[in-house]
């Protein structure tokens, strides 16, 4: 027998492990746009109904297009998760969720959060903002329907847990944010801007001008007869109608007439009161109303996010108004 083993001791062999297993080099063209070479996955254009949640039990209605983005969690795009929510009268739901931002929209409905000892009520038309940390029940009053946006999939990607609060719960009004949009809307020159929208901000980010250092939030009217010309952003929109009478649409395409400016070979999107879609980035899309009414739209994006890395890239085809 050998001296170590007569002297007791066990010589145990070194493990040595693979680091370099997951390593992959690729040629610069080869890899350079996954975008472009279809290797990562495209947002599709989807829409969402309300009848999802305009009637049954109490519940969160969750808009996951996680197997058509690839992920292991749910999203609705690749920073975002979108949500219809419904609490009947006397019911209450709780929400503890692993985001930097939570934006409420109430559809319909009154009731009231406590969120971490506090109480903030709200009613149709408002908008409320949560951030992280928040452990918060919301009971309704009477039936109430919620459009309800975090920035989850962002953590879940990077692998990170939200703990600093950003900003404070705030409330936007309904009442508020609809003289905002009525004084812009009858502006002189209202007929020659591109949109004829407002966007809501909490004065804690008066670089990005976002409701939340994350989240971006416009509230819209499509005036009667109107034809709005295209534009494009980086980020993807997760939209809400807010109302809309039968012949509003949006039209969404990647290409635009050097010409005519519309859009080429567009897909249509047509609005229905309470519905949601999903605008993809860096698509053309323009609104139109040939209905006999006003129409109102929120597009929801993670803008703060792209405005604060400088890479949101708004583009505006030429106004042209019909």
């Amino acid at each position: 027998m050998s001296n170590n083993v007569n002297s007791g001791k066990l010589i145990v062999g070194e493990v040595h492990e693979n680091w370099t297993g997951d390593a992959r080099f690729y040629e610069y063209t080869t890899a350079a746009d996954p975008i472009g070479s279809g290797i990562i996955s495209p947002i599709p254009a989807k829409e969402f109904s309300p009848e999802l949640y305009n009637s049954g039990e109490t519940r969160i209605v969750t808009l996951d297009l996680s197997e058509d983005l690839k992920t292991d969690y749910p999203a609705t795009s690749p920073s975002l998760l979108a949500h219809f929510i419904r609490i009947n009268e006397g019911d209450s739901i709780q929400t503890q969720p692993n985001a930097t931002s939570e934006l409420y929209y109430i559809i319909s409905g009154a009731g009231s959060t406590e969120v971490n000892g506090e109480t903030i009520n709200w009613k149709k038309g408002d908008f409320l903002t949560l951030p992280s940390g928040s452990i918060s029940r919301h009971t309704a009053k009477e039936n109430t329907t919620i459009y309800y946006i975090l920035d989850t999939p962002l953590l879940n990607y990077l692998g990170a847990k939200a703990t600093e609060a950003r900003f404070k719960p705030t409330l936007f009004t309904a009442e508020a944010a609809k003289a905002k949009l009525d004084e812009v809307a009858t502006a002189p020159d209202a007929h020659m801007k591109n949109r004829i929208s407002i966007l809501l901000n909490n004065q804690k980010f008066d670089q990005t001008l976002t409701i939340t250092h994350v989240l971006w939030a416009m509230f819209g009217v499509v005036p009667v007869g109107s034809n709005q010309a295209p534009h494009s952003h980086k980020s993807v929109a997760l939209d809400f109608v807010a109302y809309a009478a039968p012949g509003t649409y949006t039209l969404v395409g990647d290409k635009i007439d050097p010409v005519t400016q519309e859009i080429i070979d567009p897909i249509r999107i047509d609005w229905v009161t309470g519905k949601a879609f999903v605008t993809p980035p860096g698509l053309w899309h323009s609104h139109h109303n040939e209905s006999g009414e006003e129409a109102f739209i929120i597009p929801i994006q993670d803008a703060g996010l792209q405005t604060y890395l400088r890479t949101l890239d708004i583009q505006f085809a030429q106004y042209t108004q019909k």
